[in-house]
């Protein structure tokens, strides 16, 4: 459709001027004494149109025969830039594939043609050579870093940090924020935290909530045993999804019970308990944990209870929810929180409520074995502990089991059960 309509116009041009010269009918005379030339008028306008081109395709000519140094010196420089794009593109397939050698050498040489570039290159191509300049010396960098030569890195390094060759304000602030961002990969692999830290403290606030930036800052507080901060970071790269869910969840679960870790005293560890999501002080270990924690540092037993009571309620409720050690390590917790508190009844209308529910549970059992002889029920507690004592498999709670049964026979004089007991006790 096209052609034809390029055949139309071209056909009605050829009929106007046409029809446009047939109609003068003037005349161009031209006095040379003692001659006298007459020429038609459309000879001389086709003349002097012939006359114009040829003298302008002349001056192109001239014109071109001047500039043919000029374009030889473009061409050549041409040649050169993609011999160094070709070699920059060698040094990272090397590097890719693991021959870091190779990678070096191929972007040392290729380093060596922009810089000559650089000095006969013309201004407009001034950044995208100082682009490619800064790319080769990062690429040095990671060639120099996998093979252990710190002193070449840190040149290299340096050298990116000086150059500011390109025209575009974005592309140098993507450049600097590249180099420090492998600078902080390059300390965490050599276990150097803090100056890991350091180059993490350079980047800009945008730059610090990337996704890399968040993990690299992870790995640096691990690395640095900073496991307040690192549960913060670990928990807005689960908000954006750097992780699945199961290991999202175990990170999280790892870094709060290490930053329980990390208190000395009870009012330290209730400081970091409230710090922690609701979501977070509701998972089992971590409620467990803290709840072992107070103890250990002689807080207050009734508020351990009170944060193991929705982690109590979800286990006895759905038993399937928790896993056979977590039943078990609940219970010598509850245990050893009621022993150390005053007794109370609600937690053992609790715990009986439990065991009816749940009759073939040994944990629970247990549990309301021990409840009982706190509360002064020797006989239940005797009744409970002597079903448990053969049949529990864990074996702590086995010979806790055992020691109980001996103290109360001791407290009836039967002298050969509680014996008997405390040679079973010895036996687990």
């Amino acid at each position: 459709m096209r052609l034809a309509l390029w055949l139309l116009a071209l056909f009605g041009v050829a009929v106007s001027v046409a029809l446009g010269l047939s109609q003068q009918y003037g005349t161009v005379t031209l006095f040379v004494p003692p001659y006298r030339v007459d020429l038609s008028l459309n000879l001389v306008v086709i003349g002097l149109v012939l006359g114009f081109v040829l003298l302008y395709l002349a001056l192109r000519g001239v014109f071109s025969v001047f500039d043919l140094p000029a374009q030889a010196r473009r061409w050549r420089a041409q040649q050169r830039e993609r011999v160094a794009q070709t070699a920059l593109l060698s040094a990272m397939v090397l590097w890719m594939t693991g021959r870091y050698t190779r990678s070096r050498k191929a972007a040392l040489q290729a380093l060596g043609q922009v810089e000559s570039l650089l000095t006969v290159a013309a201004p407009e191509n001034l950044p995208s050579l100082g682009l490619m300049r800064s790319l080769l010396h990062l690429l040095a960098a990671e060639s120099a870093h996998a093979l252990r030569d710190h002193p070449a890195r840190e040149q290299h390094f340096q050298q990116v940090l000086a150059h500011h060759d390109s025209g575009r304000v974005d592309q140098k602030l993507e450049l600097r924020d590249a180099a420090y961002l492998n600078a902080v990969r390059w300390a965490l692999h050599d276990r150097d935290n803090a100056t890991a830290q350091q180059y993490l403290g350079l980047l800009p606030h945008g730059t610090a909530r990337r996704t890399l930036a968040l993990r690299l800052r992870l790995k640096a507080d691990r690395l640095g045993q900073n496991h307040l901060p690192a549960l913060d970071t670990a928990r807005l790269l689960a908000k954006h999804g750097a992780f699945s869910a199961a290991p999202a969840l175990s990170l999280v679960r790892g870094l709060a019970i290490a930053c329980l870790d990390d208190c000395h005293d009870s009012g330290q560890l209730q400081a970091s308990w409230q710090l922690l999501l609701p979501e977070e002080r509701q998972q089992v270990d971590v409620a467990m944990h803290a709840a072992q924690r107070l103890l250990t540092l002689e807080g207050e037993p009734t508020l351990a209870l009170k944060w193991l009571l929705p982690v109590w309620q979800e286990l006895t409720r759905m038993p399937e929810t928790g896993s056979a050690l977590q039943r078990q390590r609940l219970v010598k917790v509850l245990a050893r929180a009621m022993d150390a508190m005053a007794p109370e009844s609600e937690w053992l209308a609790r715990v009986e409520q439990a065991r009816l529910a749940n009759p073939r549970s040994m944990e629970l059992q247990y549990l309301s074995g021990m409840v009982c002889l706190r509360h002064g029920l020797w006989g239940k507690a005797q009744q409970m502990l002597e079903q448990v004592a053969p049949r529990i498999t864990d074996k702590e709670l086995q010979r806790q089991a055992w020691r109980a049964l001996a103290e109360l026979a001791e407290q009836k004089g039967d002298n050969a059960q509680a014996l008997a007991c405390w040679k079973l006790s010895a036996k687990v």
